[in-house]
């Protein structure tokens, strides 16, 4: 059994150590879980990825602050040993890269980029300007150096995007890239008790002579003494138990009696014990306990090792033989049981409206028509928009749950994109309608009715009826016969205000007349008498109202009166006769134009047509009766009609 397990480990080792003899030094720094690398080199982003691919790696991931400066280290090496970057503004290709035909998300912390290894969430960024939106082409990102050799405290490198390149088209300043590994496990560094030097050969063929820890399966050779002569001996970290690796030795390497616990502390983590006979051993301080290696000490509280990360934290159990990860409130353990994830709180619906998750709790909102309460009064309560100062209706507004509706009075309708405004009713616009017998007048919210010379109003204020001084069925063409009873001649009597089937607020003012019930002959003048306030008994289709409303349009004297209605509409009447008067006129002076102008023509071709017989009637010259001849070449022959063959003399 032991020659199996050592044939094993011989067979491991030259299978690490074959690959090892090309590997050249490079700079890496090893933290964690995961090893950094720094190369020089100009490559395009496709290049650099393959290379850090070929030995079971991708281009670096920034995901952490901490990240960040594990990579400004293995860069920091690498400048150290590359005396030729020293003087150039550098920039190193990482894995974050954005692919053709995807654009700019400002909103994201990663713009729209992400990263060669999976993942587009990451928090931590360094951006160095903003990023350009170009959706057309693939992007890549890198870190860009400052001029000076070491790099600065407390500055980590900016993060600038660019085009990725390509092998024919190298980009600018791109002075090489960073890898990174990641492994299971990590074995730490072997210790010295004496003279002697150790360099380690990682499963991505870099080598070092110091490293933090050391990856999974790497191979230490450890060659004690001085000088070159010393015997070498190939360690392999291995994973003893799960979660558990070590180089599978006991004890200090390389130790020497002579020095004793004077030479690196006998390559003892803690403590040190010489012996008498200047043999010595190592042990550990209170609360901790020797490992297998007899060198490394691990604390006997098992969260000493952090084992819980992110937000979980380690909990010992009794007597410290196990630990447990708890979670704050808002969280739950994940599947490994060592990490917490955020808890949807709104799976379980908790708020009467609206839930919103957010890391570690959640958050109520109402609907749009809805606010949030007050103690008591629940969680969300209506919103009153036609409150007092509040209203967006310009007449009536109506609360409803979560909203609200605008209407309008009686003798106005809706108006405007939203119908929070109202317009006026005409009702008089359709005579169809038949709200008045004769004349119907449009007022703000209402109408009137009223009638024509030598009618009378009925008491239902609509109707129309012969007045003593009715007109003859034919209209006469003087003037009309003096005032009767029933009115003035040539007065329109006009009822009160009648309300239309939809009503009407106070304070209208009169618009418009419109005749539909008897006519008038033209000669007849048309004047409004005054308004008289009828009796209400008219059909119910139509009521009256007392004539207390202002007109509309003023002419800057104040209030109009119902005898100022009456005057002004009378010397209306008048000035029509006169306007009709003229129209007449009018009229008969285009006709006499039309019939002059006519004549005119007329005249005008009857000269015409004399003038053409007469000229028809001159004799005719004898030459008239000949035509000319086409002329013909004058420097051509006439053809040989006696020759045998046409066109030709013989």
């Amino acid at each position: 059994m032991a020659t199996s397990a050592a044939l094993l480990l011989v067979l491991l080792l030259l299978g690490q150590l074959g690959p090892a003899a090309g590997a050249r030094r490079a700079a890496v720094v090893c933290a964690g879980s995961a090893c950094y690398t720094a190369h020089a080199g100009k490559l395009s982003a496709a290049e650099a990825q393959l290379h850090c691919s070929r030995n079971g790696g991708n281009l670096a991931t920034v995901r952490t602050e901490a990240e960040a400066w594990h990579v400004q280290r293995a860069l920091a090496q690498l400048l150290q040993s590359e005396a030729g970057l020293e003087a150039r503004n550098r920039k190193f290709w990482i894995g974050l890269q954005r692919e053709k035909g995807k654009c700019l998300d400002p909103r994201l912390p990663l713009k729209g980029f992400s990263w060669v290894g999976g993942g587009e969430d990451t928090l931590f960024t360094n951006w160095h300007k903003e990023v350009r939106n170009s959706c057309t082409s693939r992007r890549c990102v890198s870190l860009q150096l400052p001029l000076s050799p070491q790099p600065q405290a407390g500055s980590l490198p900016k993060w600038s995007e660019g085009p990725c390149g390509s092998p024919s088209i190298p980009v600018s300043n791109i002075e090489g890239f960073v890898c990174k590994f990641s492994f299971k496990g990590m074995c730490q560094p072997l210790a010295l008790g004496g003279p002697g030097r150790i360099n380690y050969t990682t499963p991505f063929q870099a080598t070092s002579s110091s490293l933090e820890v050391v990856p999974f399966a790497s191979v230490a050779t450890v060659a004690c003494g001085d000088g070159d002569q010393g015997q070498e001996q190939h360690f392999l970290c291995r994973e003893k138990a799960p979660g558990v690796f070590d180089w599978g030795s006991s004890g200090p390497l390389c130790v020497s009696p002579g020095s004793g616990c004077s030479f690196n502390h006998g390559g003892c983590q803690q403590v040190c014990l010489e012996g008498g006979d200047g043999s010595f051993r190592c042990g550990c301080g209170p609360g901790f306990r020797l490992l297998d290696d007899l060198v490394t000490c691990e604390s006997r509280n098992p969260c000493s090792s952090g084992p819980c990360s992110g937000m979980a934290t380690c909990v010992p159990e009794p007597h410290w033989e196990s630990f447990a990860c708890r979670c704050p409130q808002g969280y739950q353990l994940d599947a490994s049981q060592r990490d917490c994830v955020d808890v949807d709180e709104c799976q379980a619906s908790p708020c009467p409206q609206e839930c919103v998750n957010v890391p570690g709790g959640f958050r109520c909102e109402c609907w749009v028509g809805y606010e949030l309460g007050g103690p008591g009064e629940g969680a969300c309560r209506d919103v009153d928009e036609c409150a007092p100062g509040r209203s967006p209706c310009a007449q009536d507004c109506t609360n409803t749950a979560g909203s609200f509706h605008c209407s309008c009075a009686e003798g106005y309708v809706p108006a405007g994109e939203d119908g929070a405004q109202c317009q006026d009713l005409d009702e008089c616009a359709d005579p169809g309608r038949g709200l008045c017998d004769s004349l119907c007048l449009n007022t703000e919210g209402s109408f009137r009715c009223g009638c024509l010379p030598g009618w009378e109003l009925g008491p239902d204020g609509v109707s129309c009826a012969p007045g003593p001084t009715a007109p003859a069925p034919v209209a006469s063409p003087g003037p009309p016969p003096g005032r009767g009873a029933g009115g003035r001649a040539g007065e329109v009597v006009v009822s009160a205000p009648v309300a239309s089937p939809t009503g009407a607020p106070e304070g209208a003012s009169a618009e418009a007349v419109a005749t539909e019930g008897p006519s008038l002959a033209p000669n007849y003048p048309v004047t409004l008498a005054a308004l008289d306030v009828q009796a209400p008994s008219g059909p119910p289709g139509a009521r009256m109202e007392p004539s207390t409303r202002h007109p509309r349009a003023t002419t800057g004297r104040g209030e109009n009166t119902d005898e100022d209605f009456t005057a002004r509409h009378g010397d209306e009447g008048t000035d029509g006769q006169k306007l009709l008067l003229f129209y007449i006129l009018g009229t008969v002076v285009a006709i006499l134009l039309l019939l002059a102008l006519a004549l005119g023509l007329l005249v005008y071709r009857k000269r015409r047509a004399k003038k053409h017989e007469e000229k028809e009637k001159k004799p005719q010259n004898t030459a008239d009766s000949y035509s000319w001849a086409p002329e013909r070449a004058e420097g051509r022959a006439l053809e040989n009609q006696y020759s045998p063959t046409p066109g030709t003399d013989c």
